[in-house]
Protein backbone atom coordinates (compact mmCIF):
# COMPACT_ATOMS: atom_id res chain seq x y z
CA UNK A 1 0.00 0.00 0.00
CA UNK A 2 1.25 3.43 -0.92
CA UNK A 3 1.74 5.66 2.11
CA UNK A 4 0.52 9.13 1.27
CA UNK A 5 -1.11 11.69 3.51
CA UNK A 6 -4.63 10.35 2.98
CA UNK A 7 -3.72 6.69 3.62
CA UNK A 8 -1.30 7.10 6.52
CA UNK A 9 -2.41 10.17 8.39
CA UNK A 10 -5.39 9.49 10.68
CA UNK A 11 -5.92 13.25 10.92
CA UNK A 12 -6.22 13.80 7.17
CA UNK A 13 -9.86 14.94 7.30
CA UNK A 14 -9.04 17.44 10.06
CA UNK A 15 -6.15 18.76 8.02
CA UNK A 16 -8.46 19.17 5.02
CA UNK A 17 -11.01 21.01 7.17
CA UNK A 18 -8.39 23.41 8.54
CA UNK A 19 -7.02 24.00 5.04
CA UNK A 20 -10.54 24.71 3.72
CA UNK A 21 -11.10 27.39 6.34
CA UNK A 22 -7.62 28.83 5.93
CA UNK A 23 -8.12 29.16 2.15
CA UNK A 24 -11.40 30.95 2.74
CA UNK A 25 -10.23 33.23 5.54
CA UNK A 26 -6.66 34.15 4.61
CA UNK A 27 -7.84 37.27 2.79
CA UNK A 28 -8.81 40.41 4.79
CA UNK A 29 -11.55 41.33 2.30
CA UNK A 30 -13.34 38.09 3.17
CA UNK A 31 -13.32 39.05 6.84
CA UNK A 32 -14.84 42.39 5.80
CA UNK A 33 -17.55 40.55 3.85
CA UNK A 34 -18.34 38.40 6.89
CA UNK A 35 -18.61 41.53 9.06
CA UNK A 36 -20.85 43.25 6.50
CA UNK A 37 -23.23 40.29 6.33
CA UNK A 38 -23.23 39.89 10.11
CA UNK A 39 -26.49 38.55 11.49
CA UNK A 40 -28.57 39.83 8.56
CA UNK A 41 -29.10 39.13 4.88
CA UNK A 42 -27.11 41.31 2.52
CA UNK A 43 -27.40 41.54 -1.22
CA UNK A 44 -24.35 41.34 -3.42
CA UNK A 45 -24.75 45.02 -4.37
CA UNK A 46 -25.05 46.05 -0.71
CA UNK A 47 -21.84 44.19 0.12
CA UNK A 48 -20.10 45.80 -2.84
CA UNK A 49 -21.24 49.30 -1.81
CA UNK A 50 -20.22 48.82 1.82
CA UNK A 51 -16.77 47.63 0.76
CA UNK A 52 -16.51 50.62 -1.57
CA UNK A 53 -17.59 53.00 1.22
CA UNK A 54 -14.88 51.58 3.48
CA UNK A 55 -12.25 52.44 0.87
CA UNK A 56 -11.91 48.99 -0.71
CA UNK A 57 -11.57 49.08 -4.48
CA UNK A 58 -12.28 45.85 -6.27
CA UNK A 59 -14.05 44.78 -9.41
CA UNK A 60 -17.45 43.12 -9.12
CA UNK A 61 -15.91 39.95 -10.54
CA UNK A 62 -13.45 39.94 -7.61
CA UNK A 63 -16.33 40.26 -5.16
CA UNK A 64 -18.08 37.30 -6.80
CA UNK A 65 -14.85 35.30 -6.45
CA UNK A 66 -14.55 36.11 -2.73
CA UNK A 67 -18.21 35.26 -2.13
CA UNK A 68 -17.73 31.98 -3.98
CA UNK A 69 -14.70 31.05 -1.85
CA UNK A 70 -16.60 31.77 1.36
CA UNK A 71 -19.54 29.74 0.09
CA UNK A 72 -17.34 26.81 -0.93
CA UNK A 73 -15.93 26.74 2.60
CA UNK A 74 -19.46 26.57 3.98
CA UNK A 75 -19.24 29.91 5.76
CA UNK A 76 -21.91 31.78 3.79
CA UNK A 77 -24.82 30.77 1.60
CA UNK A 78 -27.49 32.23 -0.62
CA UNK A 79 -30.62 32.83 1.46
CA UNK A 80 -32.82 34.27 -1.25
CA UNK A 81 -32.91 36.30 -4.44
CA UNK A 82 -34.05 39.86 -5.00
CA UNK A 83 -35.52 40.77 -8.36
CA UNK A 84 -35.11 44.39 -9.35
CA UNK A 85 -35.22 45.81 -12.83
CA UNK A 86 -34.97 43.52 -15.81
CA UNK A 87 -31.63 41.89 -15.08
CA UNK A 88 -30.65 38.73 -13.27
CA UNK A 89 -31.89 38.40 -9.67
CA UNK A 90 -29.48 39.61 -6.99
CA UNK A 91 -28.31 37.02 -4.46
CA UNK A 92 -28.99 37.67 -0.79
CA UNK A 93 -26.26 36.24 1.42
CA UNK A 94 -26.30 34.98 5.01
CA UNK A 95 -23.68 33.56 7.33
CA UNK A 96 -24.10 29.83 7.81
CA UNK A 97 -22.10 29.90 11.01
CA UNK A 98 -20.56 32.43 13.35
CA UNK A 99 -18.08 29.96 14.84
CA UNK A 100 -15.62 27.41 13.60
CA UNK A 101 -14.96 24.52 15.97
CA UNK A 102 -12.43 21.77 15.38
CA UNK A 103 -11.96 19.22 18.16
CA UNK A 104 -8.25 18.46 18.02
CA UNK A 105 -8.67 15.30 20.10
CA UNK A 106 -11.73 13.85 18.35
CA UNK A 107 -11.13 10.49 16.68
CA UNK A 108 -7.54 10.24 17.93
CA UNK A 109 -6.39 6.90 19.25
CA UNK A 110 -4.97 8.01 22.60
CA UNK A 111 -4.44 4.55 24.11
Amino acid sequence: MRCDEENCNPNFSKIQTIQKYFRALHCPIRWDIIAIIGHTQKGTNEIYKELENSGETLAKSSLYYHLSELRTAGLIDVADYREEGGGAPEKLWILKTTEIHIDLLEDLNLE
